[in-house]
């Protein structure tokens, strides 16, 4: 049985799906699916995909709107297990073994697995597959460092990083990096492909698709075993219609932070109704644009830090308890790795220190505006209107305003969207999660090898960071395998984040999943589980399907 340190999550996958889990979702209703999906088919409700589904299965493409739950058509190398201290483990692959030096991992292959089309995969395929982040930096979405991909034979191929990559295992399981079947992907341009008839290696395959409903037929011929159902239904929703469908039982399965899920949905049925939470390892926090003036300043980002009502935040979100400490590694995870003077420290609002940092910052405020050397700005705080984040962003900005003067304009933006600008670095403050399957998950983020220029799309480093300090450090992370060196490297950069505040952590984030089981039982739950029952995990979403069983009538 898992204990609540080993909750961590996978390093990449993070930013965009940890996202889509963890917060309060919005958007409009849907069509409904009243009585659920039938004896023989589960009904997973969509809280983080909009109001419509694109049919865009291009898992490497540029493109923003991608079609929903790619993840159960399309499978990685490996899965990262939360049940046993979030140790990256062989899913499509057999085997992976690192030489001594880190830096060449030799994968073997499962000689069992096909695409839905019926062909063998081989090494051909996990060749390309892997080679198309490194064909194009903008395929690279989840911030790949290998360099060179290499078959050695039909169940063999070589991953080859140039410095020594221990602790980037993880980057083999993350769903930003699948399988694809090269004799489909080799002849398309991966650009402007839309890949509208998915083939992948998971138990599922598309079997029919419109705009308010997706249909995936459970495979007679995958590798894992049989599901227990025939299909799985994903439908859009949004916060208050996916309450109303899971009380009606129209829906078995969703992601919902639901602050009142107690009283609202688990007292009505403690027997069907399910509500759990699972610890990502990760905090939400705001991040500043370190690439530009004024948030290239050290002293403005500590005021900014120091004047965030995280308290006030968690109690409206009625998650009181999850304020996050100031280092990014989350006390309910990591608490005994965590340098003595920042266990269980919570950064209070400090009007004093706020306005000393603000002075020493050299910048004035002048009519809600920050001015210095005649130049002046005024910041905006982006964050994501899908998630309903606008009551949150809110208590901040106010809080800005009635200690530093300074006045910040919220600016929401759909998931997508937000997203992108993120990676391209158009922001002044945003709002993204920091996650990672251990501190090195955590803090590889930061490295300036993930840099890129302003207008250039980061797979991760949205903030722009640069520090050689910092860039020492995640080098010891990632490429050792002695722990004292781990531990001093982990200390070092729980004193960067700390004290040069590259971002500010405000409150931990959570995998927020909501069950219907009168249709279907053996669900996983946080006190006992061999899967995470998180749909954007990937091989968890297999793991945790094939585990049901239809309820008795």
């Amino acid at each position: 049985m898992p204990t609540r340190r080993t909750l961590v999550r996978a390093a990449v996958a993070a930013v965009a799906v940890s996202l889509a889990a963890s917060s309060c979702t919005a958007g409009t209703g849907t069509t409904g699916n009243s009585g659920g999906g039938g004896a023989d088919t589960l009904v997973f409700g969509k809280t983080d995909g909009g109001t419509t589904f694109v049919r865009n299965y291009n898992v490497f493409g540029p493109a923003a709107q991608k079609a929903p739950s790619a993840e159960m058509i399309y499978e990685p190398l490996a899965r990262v297990d939360y049940g046993d201290g979030a140790k990256v483990k062989p899913w499509l692959a057999k085997s992976m073994t690192f030489d001594r030096a880190g830096t060449t991992l030799t994968v073997k292959l499962r000689d069992d697995v096909t695409f839905s089309d019926g062909k063998k995969m081989t090494a051909d395929d996990v060749e390309f597959s892997l080679g198309i982040p490194l064909s194009d930096p903008s395929f690279n979405l989840g911030g790949v460092t290998y360099d060179k991909v290499a078959k050695v034979d039909e169940a063999t191929v070589t991953v080859h990083f140039p410095k020594p990559a221990f602790s980037e295992l993880g980057q083999l399981g993350s769903v930003t990096m699948p399988i694809v079947p090269k004799h489909i992907w080799a002849r398309q341009n991966l650009k402007t492909w839309t890949n509208p008839d998915p083939v992948g290696t998971g138990a599922l395959a598309l079997s029919k698709f419109s705009a308010q409903q997706v249909t995936l037929t459970a495979r007679d011929d995958y590798w894992g075993g049989e599901l227990p159902m025939k299909r799985v239904k994903i439908i859009p929703s949004g916060p208050d219609a996916v309450r109303a469908q899971l009380l009606r039982g129209d829906i078995d399965w969703a992601l919902s932070a639901w602050s009142g899920a107690e009283k609202e949905y688990v007292a009505k049925d403690p027997r069907h109704h399910l509500y759990q939470r699972y610890a990502t390892g990760g905090a939400y926090a705001l991040f500043y644009n370190t690439a530009k003036a004024p948030f290239d300043n050290v002293h403005l980002r500590r005021a900014l830090a120091m004047t965030i009502p995280r308290s006030d935040i968690v109690a409206t979100l009625e998650r009181p308890g999850t304020e996050a400490g100031p280092t990014g590694l989350v006390d309910e995870i990591y608490e005994d790795q965590l340098l003595p003077e920042y266990r269980g420290k919570v950064q209070k609002v400090d009007r004093a220190a706020a306005k000393a940092e603000l002075a020493k910052s050299g910048f004035t405020v002048q009519g809600g505006k920050l001015v210095k050397d005649g130049k002046s700005w005024s910041p905006t705080l982006s964050f994501n209107q899908d998630y309903g984040w606008d009551a949150y962003a809110n208590i901040v900005i106010k809080s800005w305003e009635s200690v530093l003067g300074v006045k910040v304009k919220p600016v929401g933006a759909p998931g997508a969207n937000l997203f992108e600008a993120q990676q391209n670095g158009e922001f002044d403050l945003t709002i993204n999660t920091t996650a990672g399957a251990g501190a090195p998950g955590v803090y590889s983020a930061l490295s300036s090898r993930a840099l890129r220029p302003l207008g250039q799309k980061a797979a991760t480093n949205f903030g722009r960071w640069k520090d050689a300090e910092t860039d020492a450090a995640v080098e010891k992370l990632i490429g050792s395998n002695d722990p004292k060196a781990l531990e001093d490297a982990s200390h070092t950069m729980q004193r960067i984040v700390a004290q040069k505040v590259p971002y500010s952590p405000i409150y931990n984030s959570y995998w927020f999943i909501a069950i219907n089981s009168k249709h279907w039982t053996g669900w996983p739950t946080p006190e006992n589980f061999h899967a995470v029952p998180f749909p954007g995990l990937g091989p968890d979403t297999t793991l945790t399907l094939l585990g049901l069983k239809p309820a008795a009538k």
